[in-house]
């Protein structure tokens, strides 16, 4: 019989073994991949003439999951490759069989919450792969296999990256297997979670409504409920909590880059990978860490036509959800402390 006690001591005092240091290197290194990246799929986008190959928040998840392989997304490469196509078929079948209203915006932010949940997937930009063809009006039943495709090449690279960046504290490991959603069962209250979830449907609805009486179909950008959704479902893990305050204008500032890149520059590959490197300056020069920012600096890409109106619409939307989330925090929580 194994003595647990003496393992349970040498645990005490022998610290873990520690996981080897970033090297900031690998930061800019992983900044690097993730334009390249983003080049090349625009690249296939351009050639195939699929242009939802160029899915805009696979710049999110690109850009996370290179400088944190061993995090929340990067720490689920199977989840990574298929949750968006998932939800993006939701979309799809609501689009094309329902007109953009409320009815319609519900069901698919529902339903790719629900996909979320169901397996319980940490890839939380999928949801903007639910609400893009919605949004944008897609029917192509070639948007989910496109999703697919360009989602499943940046799981291949996840992986390779991952083996040049070892994790060695198995005890951080496990910790970050946790904070991904891996070990954790699914369960009734989970999935229906009426403290988070009541919110962010309300803003949605609320932001739906706006763009009924605006014209402003962008105020309710995809990235925008991905944005909510993280912060509303766990804001003491969401990394932009703590700053609120820059939130309305680093997304602002993502979204007019790429929009003037898109306005600028013909080449879809290079606007592409301009777009995305401009989103990371903004992210590096507000020290924030908001990878759906560079979503919405990509997002000009597949919109037909994109106007002024675009960064102007981003800017509403996120300063509304913004105050939304700090009223209903506060509402919630008084004492609970935010650094806007």
């Amino acid at each position: 019989m194994i003595d647990t006690s003496i393992a349970h001591e040498s645990l005490q005092e022998a610290p873990p073994v520690a996981a080897r240091p970033i090297n900031p290197r690998r930061h800019y290194a992983g900044d690097l991949i993730a334009v390249v990246y983003i080049g090349a799929i625009g690249l296939i986008a351009a050639l195939s003439g699929a242009i939802y190959v160029l899915f805009p928040e696979l710049g999110a998840l690109s850009w996370d999951v290179m400088r944190r392989p061993h995090g929340r997304w990067g720490s689920a490469p199977l989840m990574l490759a298929i949750t968006p196509a998932l939800t993006g078929a939701a979309g799809t079948i609501a689009t094309r069989n329902l007109p953009y209203g409320f009815v319609s915006v519900m069901i698919v932010v529902c339903a790719s919450i629900l996909i979320l949940r169901a397996t319980r997937s940490p890839i939380a930009p999928a949801i903007s792969a639910g609400l893009l063809p919605l949004v944008l009006g897609v029917t192509s039943w070639w948007y989910p296999p496109g999703v697919l495709l360009g989602s499943t090449v940046l799981a291949i690279l996840l992986l390779g990256w991952r083996r040049s960046s070892p994790l060695e504290n198995t005890l951080l490991a496990s910790v970050t297997r946790r904070d991904a959603g891996l070990e954790s069962e699914p369960h009734f209250e989970s999935l229906i979670a009426l403290n988070w979830l009541a919110p962010l449907l309300i803003f949605v609805l609320s932001a739906t409504a706006m763009v009924d009486l605006t014209g402003m179909r962008f105020i309710l950008f995809p990235p925008l409920v991905v944005l909510l959704y993280e912060m509303f479902h766990d804001p003491d893990r969401c990394p932009w909590t703590p700053h609120l305050g820059r939130l309305p204008v680093v997304c602002f500032a993502a979204a007019l880059g790429g929009f003037l890149i898109h306005q600028q520059v013909p080449l879809i590959p290079l606007a592409a990978a301009l777009s995305m490197a401009w989103g990371v300056i903004v992210l590096r020069i507000f020290r924030t860490n908001v990878p759906p920012a560079l979503a919405v600096a990509l997002l000009p890409m597949v919109i037909d036509h994109p106007t002024v109106l675009y960064p102007i619409s981003v800017g509403i939307g996120i300063a509304a959800g913004t105050l939304w989330f700090v009223v209903i925090r506060r509402f919630l929580t008084p004492s609970h402390e935010l650094h806007v």
